[in-house]
């Protein structure tokens, strides 16, 4: 239901742009956001944003750098990443939920999308 792409190799302080695309319409007005999941470490929320007023959501080690967006025109939902750091070397995951509170959390994810690889060097 939810395809995810734009992944790649950046060096540091370099850029990526991510997508989410929705396959079933109804999985299209979900909240919507991603996780990530480095070598070694438990998946974390990255970023979220809401299917209406898009209301937005952001872990705190990505402020300032990463930007949610979403075109509903489109069922697509976008990560913008900014001046990416090793530490933000993981495999990032599309996740849609019911409700925007329960966006956060693993356990609140109706919707799973296979992830993509984000590799930055240092």
């Amino acid at each position: 239901q939810l395809q995810a792409s734009g992944g790649g190799l950046v060096q540091a302080g370099g850029s990526l742009r991510l997508s989410c695309a929705a396959s079933l319409r109804n999985v299209a007005i979900y909240s919507k956001g991603w996780f990530r999941q480095a070598p070694g470490k438990e998946r974390e929320f990255v970023a979220g944003i809401s299917w209406n007023v898009g209301r937005t959501y952001y872990a705190d080690s990505v402020k300032g750098r990463f930007t949610i967006s979403r075109d509903n025109a489109k069922d697509t939902v976008y990560l913008q990443m900014n001046t990416l750091k090793p530490e933000d070397t993981a495999v990032y995951y599309c996740a849609a939920a019911a409700a925007f509170s329960r966006l956060r959390a693993e356990y609140g994810i109706d919707y799973w999308g296979k992830g993509t690889q984000v590799t930055v060097s240092s």
